[in-house]
């Protein structure tokens, strides 16, 4: 019964097969091998549009990479409040920009909207020397409390993050799960609806190290490549990051991948609601946020659910978080749903 993270998953097999399938003899170095070449095509064609496709390790390079490519050592990057490039990446976007400034907007447990981006402009006027100036906006899909922004909701705040002369980043760590549950394509929700630059990631999808900075405006790449070799994500057997995107794409393999964690999830969330225990949010993705007892949360982990307080567990009853993967199975959320129920009866 492990709900702490999608990242606890193992590879896909197909993802493993296509490593050492491509391990097999030599090939060129530093992104110069017929994986890359391939991959650039290949995102082209699943985008539907031209695209400029940098490989790196982690998500977090790929959000503080991307956003260090349209931010200022002045400027202010508006995000929401619980994104992980404020919460969980450990100053990295600031190191990587030179000191820009994250700006958190919105509302805990909700979508950052239009309105509170125009209003975090508003406290931020250009021309103003004591005041870092705008200079992107972020936002997540799925985002972190598991919440997608369909194609409209990226639409308007592309509107006025363009209105403003600002460029938009989408961290995509969990894109395919958003893909899946909005049944549209990835065009839908990137250039389409405005989106300048996406971070895309497979890692949490089945992959193990498959995170790409994706500009769709090949001007807006110039001169990226140096920016992602002096910050150490150029890597010399590039082959193998290609490798894990191509096993990925190919057959659609991350929608399945996807769709099982979204039901996976979906079925969890039902489970909690039978048993008393309603989802905080809406389940869009792969991610169910629950609001136990203290004792309760206790009781099941000693049972052997593994899952995380998204606040500290400080009062009798906390908010905490439970993700599924590709791999979570029928009978984990089945234990998990029995679990729940016995441990809530004897509390």
């Amino acid at each position: 019964m492990n709900f702490a993270s999608d990242n606890t998953a193992g590879a896909h097999p197909d993802v493993l097969k296509a490593m050492a399938d491509a391990s097999a003899g030599p090939a060129s170095s530093y992104g110069t091998d017929d994986w890359s070449a391939r991959l650039q095509g290949a995102l082209a064609d699943w985008f539907g549009h031209a695209v400029e496709v940098f490989p790196v390790a982690t998500g977090g390079a790929a959000n503080a990479l991307a956003l260090s490519q349209l931010a200022q050592p002045w400027s202010a990057v508006f995000c929401h409040r619980e994104s992980h490039i404020h919460v969980d990446e450990c100053g990295a976007p600031e190191f990587y920009t030179g000191g820009a400034k994250l700006v958190t907007l919105g509302t805990p447990g909700q979508k950052l909207t239009p309105d509170q981006i125009v209003a975090g402009l508003a406290d931020h006027p250009r021309g103003v020397v004591h005041r870092v100036q705008p200079g992107a906006v972020s936002i997540t899909n799925a985002n972190e409390c598991g919440l997608v922004y369909d194609p409209a909701d990226v639409a308007a705040i592309a509107d006025v993050t363009h209105d403003a002369g600002l460029k938009l980043h989408m961290d995509g760590a969990r894109f395919a799960n958003a893909l899946v549950h909005l049944g549209c394509e990835p065009a839908d929700l990137t250039w389409r609806a405005g989106v300048d630059v996406l971070s895309l990631g497979f890692t949490k999808n089945g992959a193990v190290a498959a995170e790409a900075v994706v500009f769709f405006d090949a001007a807006l790449a110039e001169n990226f490549s140096y920016r992602r070799k002096r910050g150490g994500h150029l890597f010399s057997k590039s082959r193998f990051f290609a490798a894990q995107f191509l096993a990925m794409l190919e057959g659609d393999l991350w929608r399945e991948l996807a769709g099982a964690a979204n039901a996976a999830a979906s079925a969890l969330g039902a489970a909690a609601a039978a048993a008393g225990f309603p989802p905080v949010f809406p389940v869009q993705a792969n991610e169910v946020f629950l609001e136990l007892p203290v004792a309760l949360a206790a009781a099941l982990r000693s049972e052997g659910a593994r899952f995380f307080p998204w606040h500290p567990e400080t009062d009798q009853v906390a908010l905490y978080r439970f993700v599924c993967s590709f791999a979570t199975t029928r009978e984990e959320v089945e234990m998990f749903s029995n679990r729940l129920k016995l441990s809530a009866a004897r509390i």
